[in-house]
């Protein structure tokens, strides 16, 4: 193989986005690999907290971002954040917000976005409820655990 050949492959592997390219021929082997700093990044996340205010028995199978919580006497939910992040209440800046206090939402809606390390996470809802708070703030950093939102179970 000659450097103009080599030269080809180069233009071959970023032409296609490839990350490794490796080439036999006439017994001659070469293999070509781009540097890691395009690599993608891959995050977890850290597991749920779940407060209890009225420290009832532990429940294992019970949502583990959904909180029960004493207020003036009601029955209401929190929905805290399972990550240190940035909160979106909406999917774009010219979006409308995902939830608003008094809309009622459904198991699975989306409520919010957390960003973290570049990467948007969905906040979804695990209960059925009527929205009575938004208690964290629109781009604004959350902690872990910090409540986002508290619903009115329906």
């Amino acid at each position: 193989m000659n450097l103009k050949e080599i030269k080809e492959m180069i233009n071959l592997m970023n032409e296609n986005d490839l990350g490794e390219l490796e080439v036999e021929r006439e017994g001659a082997k070469i293999k070509i690999k781009k540097s890691c700093s395009s690599a993608p990044v891959i995050s977890s996340v850290p597991p749920l907290e779940v407060r209890n205010q009225s420290i009832p028995p532990v429940n294992i199978n019970a949502s583990p971002n959904i909180v029960p919580e004493q207020k003036s006497s009601k029955n209401v939910m929190e929905i805290t954040s399972p990550m240190v992040g940035t909160m979106y209440r909406a999917p774009s800046p010219e979006a409308l917000p995902f939830v608003e206090v008094g809309q009622v939402v459904e198991i699975g809606q989306v409520v919010c976005i957390v960003e973290a390390m570049k990467l948007m996470n969905e906040i979804k809802s695990e209960v059925k409820g009527k929205v009575v708070e938004i208690a964290a703030e629109n781009a604004e950093p959350v902690e872990f655990g910090q409540t986002l939102f508290v619903l009115e179970p329906v």
